[in-house]
């Protein structure tokens, strides 16, 4: 089943690594009520992790559309940069400004990003979509687009429920 990714190059299992680890943490330390020692402790292997799948892709040269780069190296460039942005503004105590960085970062650069690790003809299709190489990358973006709904559905109701009615003047 991992045959295609163990037979990658070591920067392409490093990369899947980093990715996966920051995958999986990323909701734990970014959606997680309490900001305490907990949550900076996991910030910071999430941060680390971020970082390693960033610069990994740096020297990954499979989708070569400008040279030797494709857009994912500019992704990986913007990721990099928003990561100092995202500590920095923590640093500083701007939580607000690090809570949306961060989470934008999990939801654009694994996210948006990680939906092309599975098209067809990938490594990661080839891994987890054998003999369904189109249907499973199809009904990934199915799932994505459904998540994608409900999230804005519930960001919206959430919004709603802010918004006082209005008391007519007597």
């Amino acid at each position: 089943m991992f045959e295609p990714l163990l037979n990658a190059s070591l920067q392409i299992q490093i990369h899947a690594g980093a990715a996966a680890v920051s995958l999986f943490l990323g909701p734990f330390v970014l959606f997680r009520k309490r900001r305490d020692r907990i949550h900076k402790g996991v910030g910071y292997v999430w941060v680390s992790a971020m970082a390693i799948t960033a610069l990994s892709s740096l020297f990954i040269f499979e989708l070569r559309m400008f040279g030797l780069f494709s857009p994912i190296h500019l992704l990986s460039l913007l990721t990099i940069g928003s990561l100092i942005a995202g500590v920095g503004f923590a640093i500083r105590g701007r939580i607000s400004a690090h809570r949306k960085t961060m989470q934008s970062l999990y939801f654009l650069s694994l996210g948006v990003a990680g939906l092309f690790t599975f098209m067809p003809g990938r490594i990661l299709n080839r891994v987890f979509f054998t003999g369904f190489e189109t249907a499973g990358f199809t009904g990934l973006l199915i799932l994505a687009c459904l998540l994608i709904a409900i999230y804005i559905f519930r960001r919206n109701q959430s919004g709603l429920a802010k918004i006082q009615p209005r008391k007519s003047g007597a």
